[in-house]
């Protein structure tokens, strides 16, 4: 029988320590490492916005669960009381206790890719393999300017939230402009202007530059990341441009760097069939 992809029949909640947390769910009974999606940081994101493109053909070969991040989706926020990404690391951590998960392969985009880090360095035992796509954290613009226009464009949206501005944030997203639907900017806009949705991510962002949180740069902690790292970047990434990737690289002492062309900040979406095809594949090698 195959397994369910639709977002009702896959759809769960749980209550993980201090966390009460949505996720969907598919190929529970596969064997093999399951895989853990961690979406990015974009208004109106939640991880089906991100993955669901992906569910079915991970959910063919492994247990897999697309997490909504604590603040996101269907998982509701707290009372912050560290940097978000080592929240949500923590977060991530409880939701694999609570369904008896020793240990997962993680895909990260973007922010979720700064949270895997989190994860790999507090919990190295529960994290096999990491795939990141354009990880917040890592990277440094050398070259480019700072903020990225990525960044510049969703923050003009959290100020002034129009469809106007959501289309111009998601141009900043992708390097191929005809993968983006109406129907994809719609269900954005939607979720973006759900009661609290900007208040939200106003308070994750705040978390991140809140003085009291900081804690050193992830890229100058990266030699502690040994777990085996597929970094991913699209050469016309506008969010993290694409020479962060080889500052990235060359920090993680386990790494291998695959790059798309034609692809910007979201290679799960503009490449989904070779991108499912490279992840999956990095990640049964050495079962």
């Amino acid at each position: 029988m195959s397994a369910q992809t639709d977002f009702q029949s896959t759809s769960r909640t749980v209550t993980a320590g201090r966390f009460e947390l949505h996720y969907n769910e598919t190929g529970a009974d596969l064997p093999g490492t399951p895989v853990l999606f961690l979406h990015g940081s974009g208004p109106g994101v939640s991880g089906w916005s991100n993955f669901s493109g992906n569910f079915a053909a991970f959910g063919a070969a492994r247990r897999t669960i697309v997490l909504d991040m604590p603040g996101f989706g269907g998982s509701p926020a707290l009372e912050w009381d560290a940097s978000y990404p080592v929240v949500a690391a923590e977060a991530v951590a409880a939701l694999l206790d609570e369904l008896g998960i020793e240990q997962v392969d993680v895909v990260g985009n973007s922010m979720g890719g700064n949270v895997a880090c989190e994860a790999a360095l507090a919990t190295p035992e529960k994290i096999r393999r990491m795939a990141l796509m354009g990880p917040g954290g890592l990277a440094e613009n050398l070259f480019a300017p700072n903020p990225s226009e990525g960044s510049r464009r969703l923050f003009e949206f959290l100020k002034n939230p129009t469809r106007e501005g959501m289309e111009a944030w998601v141009d900043t997203m992708v390097g191929n402009r005809e993968v983006v639907s109406d129907e994809l900017i719609d269900a954005r806009m939607a979720a973006a202007l759900e009661p609290g949705a900007i208040e939200r991510a106003m308070g994750v962002f705040g978390s991140i530059f809140n003085p009291k949180f900081r804690t050193a740069p992830l890229w100058t902690r990266a030699a502690g990341i040994t777990q085996p790292t597929l970094l991913i970047w699209g050469r016309d990434d506008r969010m993290l441009p694409y020479e962060g990737a080889h500052f990235a690289f060359r920090q993680l002492p386990n790494a291998e760097l695959h790059v798309f062309s034609n692809c910007g900040h979201w290679a799960m979406i503009e490449q989904r069939e070779a991108f499912d095809r490279l992840v999956l594949e990095y990640f049964t090698r050495q079962d």
